[in-house]
């Protein structure tokens, strides 16, 4: 079969989408706190055959920039933060094929309580569920955790890697088969086919049984989006999805091609694995109302908005030294959370020590210069060039206003990627993992991954 696009719409359970500046636009809804809301969006997603729609989250409002919040309240970036397993269970009522993704975090939950709410999930939406494994970010969630700082980097994915034990150790527990549910017998189900874990390891100890059987599609698929070294190690090791961020091809192809050498190395096969690169689309019926709907939204974002997302993705506070002053090594190096955004402003600048304002405009955050601005051809052909230069396998569609971004995409750019054969034109099946092209996985099939790779 022809290699085609996977696509995944980016949502936040907010006040505004992964653009901070989304609520003030005109044609913005206002009631990002109803479920009428995301169903509206769920719908839209599924009528364009979208593989997913994926929550993104944090566990704090951003207040790192001046250690206060008063900003991020003030001017909405991101201060409504919602739990989005409750919003994806509402979306996933209006909708039959649509994959239902959520974030959780590795370093403020337990194990167990994350296997179980996922794999609920996949068994009230028939095999749609996906789970984003991230490690969190600042110390503002720690200490909304009760945690008096946020974990070392290097640790926290030490600490990912053995609760990616536990969780799939208990979506292993039930067996293919253990339900039996024969009225007559009084029997329910196999004992035999239900196994304990016992686990007990450097981080985690969760005795079991688990609670939830498997599901259609076995148990939910499992995103990443590791950027630094460690991160795409642990990808590779991992993940299914692969989220990116590549602004252009070849940096996209280096991306692609490292994270699928790292899934080799853990003894995978790497084309049972998805790498989706974040793009924005601005688009119309014509290259002309694209330009147009780029022009109200160039006037929405404010300086507040970077200098806070940065505070918040990096746990440093950009606002105690003057903005056009370099940051020392020191400080470079005592960054925390989203090193990959560090990173990239060190390789796109040029710069050893770039200031608070390169951070601003080489980061791209709560910006829309990024922003793919044109009708449905340039749009296609910029995702084509990526999609057939293998820098990517699809991607992940962020919107500068809601809903009205998701739809613009679904009608006017949709139809021009299934005309080029590019996107399917139905959905496969039921479940995501059939959507995706993803193999079903057997009970402890990772395990035996794992000692390959030895």
């Amino acid at each position: 079969m022809t290699r085609q696009m996977a696509l995944v719409g980016f949502l936040q359970a907010q006040n505004c989408t992964n653009l901070p500046s989304s609520w003030r636009h005109p044609e913005s809804r206002d009631d990002s706190m109803s479920a009428d809301y995301y169903q509206e969006i769920a719908r839209i997603l599924e009528r364009g055959k979208f593989h997913m729609a994926f929550f993104d989250d944090r566990l704090a409002m951003p207040d790192r920039y001046g250690n206060d919040h008063a900003h991020t309240v003030e001017y909405g970036i991101r201060c409504v933060k919602m739990d989005p397993i409750v919003v994806l269970t509402t979306m996933g009522m209006v909708t039959t094929r649509l994959g239902l993704a959520s974030t959780a975090s590795t370093t403020y939950f337990e194990p167990f309580d994350v296997a179980r709410r996922f794999a609920t999930l996949d068994l009230m939406t028939g095999g749609r569920a996906a789970w984003n494994v991230v490690t969190s970010v600042n110390d503002g969630e720690a200490l909304n955790m009760g945690r008096a700082q946020h974990l070392e980097h290097d640790l926290r994915y030490d600490r990912a890697d053995e609760f990616m034990e536990v969780v799939l150790g208990h979506w292993d527990a039930w067996e293919d088969g253990a339900l039996i549910i024969d009225k007559t017998s009084g029997r329910f189900a196999d004992p035999a086919k239900v196994k304990r874990l016992d686990h007990k390891g450097a981080f985690f100890t969760s005795r079991g049984p688990f609670t939830v059987p498997r599901s259609a599609q076995g148990h939910p698929v499992v995103i990443q989006a590791g950027a630094s070294g460690r991160g795409q190690r642990f990808a590779g090791r991992w993940g299914e999805v692969i989220f990116t961020a590549a602004r252009n091809l070849a940096n996209a192809k280096q991306g692609y091609d490292a994270i699928r050498g790292e899934a080799a190395k853990a003894g995978r096969d790497p084309d049972q694995m998805f790498l989706c690169n974040l793009i924005t689309p601005v688009t119309g019926a014509t290259k002309a109302e694209a330009e147009d709907r780029m022009a109200v939204i160039q006037k929405l974002p404010l300086e507040i908005d970077a200098l806070s997302l940065l505070a918040e993705g990096l746990n440093f506070d950009f606002g105690a030294k003057p903005i056009d002053e370099p940051l020392t090594t020191e400080e470079l190096q005592g960054m925390q959370g989203m090193l990959g955004i560090r990173d990239g402003v060190l390789r796109t600048s040029g710069k050893t020590n770039p200031s608070t304002r390169d951070f601003i405009t080489f980061s791209g955050r709560g910006q829309v210069q990024d922003a793919m601005v044109g009708g449905p051809k340039e749009i296609a052909d910029r995702l084509e060039e990526m999609f057939e230069g293998r820098g990517c396998d699809g991607f992940v569609i962020a919107a500068s206003y809601v809903p009205g971004s998701y739809a613009d995409f679904v009608d006017h750019v949709v139809p021009e990627l299934q005309k080029r054969g590019l996107f399917h034109k139905d959905y496969a099946g039921t479940t995501l993992r059939e959507n995706l092209g993803l193999k079903r996985p057997a009970a402890g099939a990772w395990k035996t991954r794992a000692q390959t790779a030895e």
